[in-house]
């Protein structure tokens, strides 16, 4: 009879310790809902969103009642996504032989360990792909170049700009950024930098209100290949997100794409892309929009290169719930346990399923990611 899982969990931590973890950053920095047990997997919850209030009035005293002012409220819609199961599987032959050896119970441990890794490193990529295909705009020079000093505080500016909350911040970067960060001397310098954490211990700490943080999984997004595009001469305004397409040109714009257009410096973050640009259609901004008026004229559309997309974002932008996926009784588990991982603080069931001469086990997580607030959420190019 196999040992029950209350008696591997207390090893299974210990393992968490040894297997290899790669770099997460997005995970501690998020909204986190752990626990979204009024959801079944792919229902969908809508969240309230108030719009702007542009109808500011001069007061002017009268006998009469103000008229009535509705506003129609936005929503979000936010889905638990993911219900994923990481398994490994064990003969009874396969156990005696190991326990000859390294023992079973070690090599279990470090399964579950991995199994953890592998979900955790998928919620993370999950994560990075939703903030690069969701932040309202993005700075930076030149496509393939680490960030320097300064692109984080033209980031502070794009989020101070959309009225972004000042507390909770955090940047979260690849290596590549993080070892030009430790390599800028204002910062290593004791006498500059105020701190020795930096230069004796490589701890990044803080930059311009942004909690600093690196990541294994900062996603390289190849562009677009649209080439000649254009909008329409109809002219939009500031705040503008959807965009006609004049029929002209080839190529695609894709979500995730990070557009100039011309007589407007900003990069803009396309929200919803454009299969085939020479058909014309339309693409979707990234809220708020547009910065700069187009006037009633073509446009000449750039996109920006290839790259690496570090991010920079209020607790608020982005939203992670995970719950321990359904459980009934009478399903073919014969033992079910949560374990928590101390890296993250994400639950995870560990499930044992008792076969012919054999034991089958399960890691398994519900979760999903939505892009709450793009207003609060910027990319800084790498």
């Amino acid at each position: 009879m196999p040992n029950t899982l209350t008696n591997l969990i207390p090893a299974a931590y210990r393992a968490l310790n040894v297997v290899s973890r790669e770099l997460v950053g997005f995970i501690p920095s998020v909204q986190l809902d752990p626990s979204a047990d009024m959801l079944a997997a792919n229902q969908t919850i809508y969240i309230p969103a108030a719009p702007v209030n542009s109808a500011g009035k001069d007061i002017t005293p009268a006998m009469a009642f103000p008229t009535a002012a509705y506003q129609t409220i936005g929503t979000k819609s936010h889905t638990l996504s993911k219900q994923r199961a990481f398994p490994f599987s064990w003969t009874n032959e396969e156990r005696m032989s190991v326990n000859a050896g390294p023992g079973y119970l070690s090599i279990n441990e470090q399964q579950i360990a991995q199994a953890i890794r592998a979900c955790i490193n998928e919620m993370e990529v999950d994560i990075a792909v939703a903030a690069k295909n969701g932040a309202s705009r993005a700075f930076g020079a030149t496509a393939g170049t680490a960030p320097v000093l300064g692109d984080w505080a033209s980031v502070k500016k794009i989020l101070d700009d959309n009225g972004a909350p000042s507390g909770d911040r955090t940047s979260v970067f690849d290596t590549t950024a993080g070892v030009a960060l430790r390599s800028t001397s204002n910062l290593y310098k004791v006498n500059e930098a105020g701190d020795g954490s930096l230069l004796r211990q490589g701890v990044l700490g803080s930059l311009y209100g942004f909690n600093l943080r690196e990541s294994a999984q900062i996603q390289s997004t190849t562009k677009g290949t649209a080439a000649s595009a254009t909008t329409n001469a109809a002219g939009y305004a500031i705040g503008a997100t959807t965009l006609t397409l004049a029929a002209v040109g080839t190529g695609t714009i894709v979500a995730g794409d990070i557009l100039t257009f011309a007589g407007d410096t900003n990069k803009y973050v396309v929200a919803t892309g454009n299969a085939d640009v020479s058909a014309g259609g339309t693409i979707i901004l990234a809220e708020p929009g547009l910065r700069i008026a187009m006037s009633a004229a073509t446009k000449a559309i750039t996109v920006f290169g290839t790259s690496a997309r570090n991010t920079a974002f209020s607790r608020n932008a982005i939203l992670l719930s995970t719950r321990l996926p359904a459980s009934v009784v009478g399903d073919l588990a014969s033992d079910r346990q949560v374990v928590t991982d101390p890296n993250t603080g994400i639950s995870f069931e560990l499930s044992m399923y008792p076969g012919d001469r054999m034991v089958h086990y399960e890691v398994a997580a519900c979760w999903g990611v939505t892009v709450i607030k793009p207003e609060h959420l910027a990319i800084i190019i790498g």
